[in-house]
């Protein structure tokens, strides 16, 4: 099984639309995209964080599945990483942030930058 992890407060932030002013819709409007976008991955896993949660209900919509982090988004992407390669599943994650990059790939996933996702979903 082949898994995106999206670091959604990363990939929001790595525009400058205004974004900070509505961090919800901002996290809405990426769900949305990502809804009708055709990656080449069985799931995506959105995950989000503060704010942002009030924009989209955790849950499964479709391929596209909502994570609230309890906390940070990146303990819970590391978490998640951790779980799925645990399962065997081969995971990508979505994100600029080095820190996150180093630890999710010190547990077997492969890292991306937004510009990379945010390019597909043009």
């Amino acid at each position: 099984m082949r898994t995106l992890v999206v670091d959604g407060a990363n990939v929001v932030g790595s525009r400058p639309d205004c974004w900070w002013k509505d961090r919800a819709g901002a996290a809405r409007r990426l769900h949305d995209r990502l809804l009708r976008a055709d990656l080449d991955h069985d799931e995506v896993v959105l995950v989000l964080e503060g704010a942002a949660k009030a924009g989209v209900p955790a849950g499964r919509d479709l391929h596209v599945r909502t994570v609230h982090a309890p906390r940070d988004g990146d303990s819970a992407i590391v978490a998640l990483v951790t779980e799925l390669s645990g399962a065997g599943a081969l995971c990508t994650v979505v994100t600029a942030d080095r820190v996150l990059a180093g630890l999710v790939s010190a547990r077997g996933a492969v890292v991306s930058s937004p510009s990379y996702l945010l390019e597909r979903l043009d």
